[in-house]
């Protein structure tokens, strides 16, 4: 089995064509594949390291795109599982002028992603656990399958990696519940990679350092906080530093966030002793270094896993990052 494991979503993005307006307004729009975690995988796969997806697609034209889409990059699809009962889910995106999104969910398939679908022994081989689904904290069958994932990464001494993909068109009504959840998770991951306004949500602090600092306490030892263009903080059991990013023309920030992490991940997973590898933090402001600029590029272009840059596109050599 592949080193990381990305259970979660893999769905279409169906990206506004019409250039800043409203979903309400927009008339024309390109398909494209998505889903935090298939976003994750994607990169892990371009900068060379390897990636299996644990998830639900629909029995129908997308779901099969999905897949198709997926195995054709290289990511492990023994567990893209299809569902005989949802369509595949579907999401919505409108951009502004500045590259910004509003989004729409249909979800589907999904959400019905159950314990019993998955053999843990299967994992048995891998070292990254990454729990990055935008919609596994709605609650359902695969939010049951992601608690799962955590009890059985505790149990094999896996690296537990969080990203929560706060969405207003999802949690926009219900911070508590995203809240809360974040915090179930974040208290038994090795890192978490959130947004400002994700720090804020979920520790209902303002000030960086106080963000870091609760995040610490709720239970991670590593915390990076992306800041677009500002680049990244790392924070390494409350030790702090500022990791600069690379200025870049942006066009379309989806899965910026997702290549992100997944460059982290993917330099992680190649180290010896990764658990190891994630308290040197002068290894990993190498790597977040790395991920600031992948996750940059990645706004270059409209799309998510499209998007995504190679090894190639951001060091112009094959070798591993």
């Amino acid at each position: 089995m592949a080193k990381i494991i990305c259970p979660g979503e893999l769905l279409i993005d169906f990206v506004c064509d019409d250039r800043d307006t409203k979903l309400e307004n927009g008339e024309h729009f390109i398909k494209k594949a998505g889903g935090a975690p298939a976003n994750v995988c994607a990169a892990i796969v371009k900068l060379g390291s390897s990636a299996a997806f644990v998830g639900k697609v629909g029995r129908d034209s997308f779901g099969k795109f999905l897949h198709s889409m997926i195995e054709s990059l290289g990511v492990e699809t023994r567990y893209c599982l299809k569902d005989d009962k949802y369509h595949t889910t579907l999401a919505f995106v409108s951009l502004t002028a500045e590259g910004e999104r509003d989004f729409e969910f249909m979800r589907g398939a999904d959400q019905n992603l159950k314990i019993e679908d998955i053999c843990f022994e299967d994992f048995n081989e891998s070292t990254i656990i990454h729990l990055g689904s935008a919609t596994a904290l709605l609650g359902g069958e695969l939010y049951k399958t992601y608690l799962a994932f955590t009890d059985y990464a505790l149990k094999n001494n896996k690296v537990v990696s969080f990203d929560p993909n706060f969405r207003e068109a999802l949690f926009g009504n219900n911070p508590t519940l995203f809240r809360e959840r974040c915090k179930e998770i974040i208290k038994v991951s090795d890192v978490v990679k959130v947004s400002l306004e994700e720090a804020n949500l979920i520790t209902e602090e303002t000030n960086e350092e106080m963000m870091i600092d609760k995040l610490h306490d709720l239970g991670t030892k590593v915390v990076t906080i992306t800041k677009g263009k500002e680049g990244s903080i790392l924070s390494i059991n409350k030790k702090k530093t500022i990791v600069s990013s690379i200025p870049v023309n942006m066009v379309d920030a989806t899965g910026a966030g997702d290549a992100y992490i997944g460059a982290v991940l993917a330099q992680i997973a190649e180290e010896d002793n990764p658990k190891e590898s994630l308290m040197d933090i002068e290894k990993m402001k190498k790597i977040i270094a790395v991920a600031n600029k992948v996750g940059a590029r990645t706004t270059e272009k409209y799309g998510a896993i499209q998007a995504i840059p190679t090894l190639i596109d951001i060091q112009g050599k094959s070798d591993k990052v």
